[in-house]
């Protein structure tokens, strides 16, 4: 799978990429993606199960992930796939775009890279994701995938234990899994084959077509969400 596009950068700057899945020749790149992962997120000022770089190189030798380049061997992207509940869902984690690069939709075709290789690798699979943003909710939306409530993502412990490591596990935590900070979003290959397919249950109505509204939405769910939880803590301590 390789995929050549020119980026034309606000300097005038044509580079050449790459897309393809990641081969062990890629392993070196791991610690720079994990790096750049974990700076995004204190940027965005958002919760992220974060990874190791073993996890990722890992990924990486199974054949699990995209990787995007220059021609000549700088890193500018990454995506990798995990996969629970013994195959019954994948989940497309980790998209990152060099800080170098954003803005020019590469994002968006790493994306539907690592889409297209789960789809080939898990063709059965329930693909999902969680997410703040609301560029990814946007490509996921152009990819298929809709808003769902939280009960209809794998229901596998491992899976969610990755989300100790993010800010708002607490807010997890109190909720039961049954809802965040996130977005919980689903594509599921079963709707491709009926002409009339039964519509998932929507919580966050159709913010995928209003992504102003979903922004100003997801600000206001962390507020209200964090409040509760300061409130509680603040009666744990006998305030």
């Amino acid at each position: 799978m390789r995929k050549h596009f020119r980026c034309d950068t606000k300097q005038d700057m044509n580079n050449q990429f790459i897309i393809r899945a990641a081969t062990p020749d890629d392993v070196h790149y791991a610690q720079t993606i994990v790096d750049e992962i974990a700076d995004s997120a204190r940027v965005r000022g958002t919760g992220i199960a974060r990874r190791t770089p073993e996890y990722v190189a890992k990924k990486i030798t199974e054949g699990k992930a995209v990787i995007a380049t220059t021609k000549d061997g700088k890193w500018a992207g990454f995506c990798y796939i995990e996969v629970w509940s013994h195959g019954q869902f994948v989940a497309n984690s980790g998209l990152i775009v060099n800080p170098e690069y954003r803005g020019h939709g590469l994002a968006k075709d790493i994306k539907a890279a690592i889409f297209k290789l789960s789809r080939k690798k898990f063709p059965e699979a329930k693909i999902f994701g969680l997410t703040t943003g609301a560029a990814v909710l946007k490509i996921n939306s152009e990819l298929g995938y809709k808003p769902v409530i939280y009960s209809e993502l794998t229901q596998d412990d491992d899976f969610w234990a990755g989300c100790q490591t993010c800010v708002n596990y607490d807010i997890l935590k109190a909720k039961n899994r049954s809802n965040c900070i996130c977005t919980a979003m689903l594509y599921n290959p079963a709707w491709e084959k009926n002409s009339k397919p039964k519509r998932t249950q929507w919580t966050e109505r159709e913010l995928d077509k209003d992504l102003k509204l979903f922004e100003r939405w997801i600000k206001f769910k962390k507020a209200i969400m964090l409040k509760r939880e300061e409130r509680k803590k603040e009666k744990q301590n006998g305030k």
